[in-house]
Formats: structure tokens, C-alpha cells, sequence
């Protein structure tokens, strides 16, 4: 059933079977959350006093020291890079921008440059990059550590440790030159545990995740967790106060809303959810058994790295007639609106109106789905390639 809004305003809803993406809406929020952030929007509050005392529910649910609800993990990025440059120091803070910082550096693995690493530039650092695209080794990373370095940053998950050390390694080299060690994990849940287990249980300072993606929390909000003094750090960098982070400002509603996300996150039967998951793909893998020029199989882990299954469909244009760019479009363009991953060169960064010219498949993911969107992806799917192939 369309939304109200989305119909008022002539915009179509869609399913999503290709990911938490912030273009497609993150994700829906579990009623829990709607209900918290409602029941916030009631009322005034000092909004200083509510950031602390969440930051100490989620540091509790989540065992680190502390944690900070921020707009988003690109802000987490933004923040924690800020907070390991300046401290709490008011004086340096109220000076901001300025490029000429003690320590303005932040290291990275040049495999773990990614499309938001901006939002660390945007704080006034420079990325310092160790090792490339084949392999990194431990004295690199120990040699681009200096005076000037003020952290490093991890991109956490599967798919981006490629020739990078391994976190463990990493932090061992930072901490003994005394340099913190910030983890972007915006996409790393589940496992649960990963809330933790970074910090806590690995020696990371910060961690970052979205709270938009699978805590289900409102899509503008994020979390960072880790050490006491960097999250003071973060809290006297971000809004209200009257610096640069001001612009990013999280409102209460936010900030319940994601504690009421991280709460309901935290008291789920993971493994229940995954085994559904798997169902949810060998019934697809069923669907398409026999039929000639389609190929189904289990593809994992999904596009951001999380251990969660997804389908892979590829499609022989010579026996066909028609290739994955067709399908992706005739989903796209039908109805109901269906939202999937090109397997191809482009793979996530591709917009649904564009063609990815090395696109062999699609990738159909189960995790975002609401009851009934797989059948009715199953129904469109055939309908699809029986249109086309009588075409």
C-alpha cells in the first residue's frame, strides 16, 4: 500500500531486495522506534542532559565506556576525526576550521579509501595512505606514523580487508606510538556482537555504525562507541555547542529512537533471523531451477560484507535473448517498484537508471524485505523473463 505522502506527492514506494542504502531510504524503522521517537517529540528537554544520559544507556547495552548518538556515520567519521585532533580544548575548538592543527593527520590503508572518507577532510585532516592495492606491511603503516598523525582510520567488513592488516595488527602498531585507533563499522551489524567487540574485546578507541541500516533506528542517526575521553571529545565537537559540528545536529527524536533501536537489536534471535534468511534464498534458488539461460545460486556475504545470504541470478543473453541490464530496468519499471544489485563492474554505486555494461546477474537480498515481497519478486521475475523471451 503506497504511503499517503509518497502518493501526495506523485512518488512511488518500492521493495527493496538490494540493501540498507541511504538512497533507498535505509530502512524501515521497527515500530518500537516510531513509538519512542513520537513519544519524544512531545515534550521539551535539555538536549545536553538527554545526549548523556543515552550515551550512558548505550554504553551499557553495548559494553564500552561511553557512546554518542550522531546524524549519521558519515558525522561519526566528521566527529571522532575532530575529537582525535582536538580534544575538548575550547579554545583550539572555537578556532575551527584551521589547517594548521599539531596533530592533522589521519592514516589510512590506501585499500580502505572509500566514497565517504570526505567527511574526515571535511574536519581539516589529510590522509596519510600506507601500502596498496596488492598488499600492506607492517613497517609501512609503522613509518607513516608521526608526530602530526592524529589517528587511524579502520573501514571494517569482509569485503574491504583485501591487502590491508588486519585490524589486531593495526591497532598494536597505532598504540605504540600512542595513536588511537577509529573503526568505521557503519555497515557491520550483525553480528550483534561487533557493537563491542572492536572496542571492547579488540583495543579499537571509536567505532562507527549506522544507526539506519539493520538496528533499524531512524535513517539520520549513527553511533560512536569507545574510550571516555575521545567520546567527551566528541560530545564538546558536536551540536548544540556553537562549533563546527554544529550543522550536524541530532534531535531527541533521534536520540531515542535510537536507543529504542539499539534495545530492541540487542534482544533479537540473530540466528532465527539468519536461518529465515536462508529459507528466503534457496526458495528463490527453487524458483529458477530448470530454466534454461538462468543460472541461481547462494551469493555470500551480502554487498556490505555482513555474514547474510542473498541470491544471485545470472542471465546468458546468447540463449535469452535479453541480458541483466532488461531485468533490472523491467523491475525498476513495473509494478510494484523493485529495487536489486547489478552483479557487474559497478555493482553498488550504479543508479537504477543507468546500465552497467558488465553486468552478468542480479544480486536479490532477503534481509530488507517486509512480509510477502519475496513471493511477489518470485511472481515478477517469472513474468519478466516470460515477457521478454516471447518478445
Amino acid at each position: 500500500m503506497t504511503p499517503k505522502t509518497f502518493a501526495a506527492l506523485g512518488v512511488r514506494p518500492l521493495i527493496n531486495a538490494q540493501g540498507r542504502l541511504t538512497r533507498l531510504g535505509g530502512s524501515i524503522m521497527a515500530p518500537e522506534v516510531v513509538a519512542a521517537m513520537a513519544d519524544a517529540s512531545t515534550s521539551y528537554v535539555d538536549i545536553f542532559e538527554l545526549q548523556r544520559e543515552v550515551g550512558r544507556r548505550l554504553a551499557e547495552l553495548t559494553h564500552n565506556e561511553a557512546a554518542y548518538v550522531c546524524t549519521g556515520a558519515a558525522t561519526g567519521l566528521f566527529l571522532t576525526t575532530l575529537a582525535c585532533m582536538t580534544g575538548t580544548d575550547s579554545e583550539v575548538l572555537a578556532q575551527l576550521p584551521r589547517a594548521d592543527l599539531p596533530k592533522n593527520e589521519v592514516v589510512i590503508h590506501a585499500c580502505h579509501r572509500f566514497s565517504y572518507d570526505p567527511a574526515v577532510r571535511l574536519a581539516g585532516a589529510t590522509f596519510k595512505e600506507v601500502g596498496d592495492a596488492r598488499e600492506t606491511a607492517p613497517w609501512q603503516l609503522e613509518e607513516a606514523i608521526g608526530p602530526r598523525t592524529a589517528a587511524v582510520l579502520y573501514l571494517a567488513g569482509e569485503v574491504n580487508r583485501r591487502s590491508a592488516l588486519s585490524l589486531e595488527q593495526t591497532i598494536e602498531i597505532a598504540h605504540a606510538d600512542g595513536v588511537p585507533v577509529i573503526v568505521d563499522a557503519a555497515a557491520q551489524l550483525p553480528p550483534a556482537e561487533n557493537l563491542w567487540r572492536y572496542t571492547r574485546d579488540l583495543g579499537a578507541d571509536l567505532a562507527i555504525f549506522s544507526g539506519g541500516k539493520d538496528l533499524r533506528g531512524p535513517q539520520s542517526s549513527g553511533l560512536i562507541v569507545g574510550r571516555r575521553d575521545l567520546i567527551d571529545a566528541v560530545f564538546v565537537n558536536g551540536a548544540p555547542n556553537p562549533y563546527i559540528g554544529r550543522p550536524m545536529k541530532v534531535g531527541k527524536e533521534e536520540m531515542v529512537g535510537l536507543l529504542a533501536a539499539v534495545e530492541r537489536y540487542l534482544s533479537l534471535d540473530h540466528a532465527a533471523r539468519l536461518a529465515g534468511f536462508e529459507a528466503t534464498v534457496q526458495g528463490w534458488i527453487d524458483a529458477f531451477i530448470g530454466i534454461p539461460g538462468i543460472h541461481a545460486e547462494r551469493a555470500w556475504p551480502n554487498e556490505a560484507g555482513q555474514p547474510m545470504p542473498r541470491l544471485l541470478l545470472t542471465f546468458d543473453p546468447d540463449v535469452l535473448g535479453f541480458d541483466a541490464n532488461d531485468v533490472r530496468h523491467d523491475l525498476w519499471e513495473g509494478e510494484p517498484r523493485i529495487a536489486v544489485g547489478s552483479y557487474g563492474e559497478k555493482h553498488l554505486y550504479l543508479t537504477h537508471a543507468e546500465s552497467d555494461p558488465g553486468a552478468r546477474g542480479i544480486y536479490v537480498t532477503p534481509d530488507t524485505l517486509e512480509p510477502g515481497d519475496a513471493e511477489q519478486i518470485t511472481e515478477r521475475l517469472h513474468a519478466i523473463i516470460r515477457a521478454r523471451r516471447r518478445a
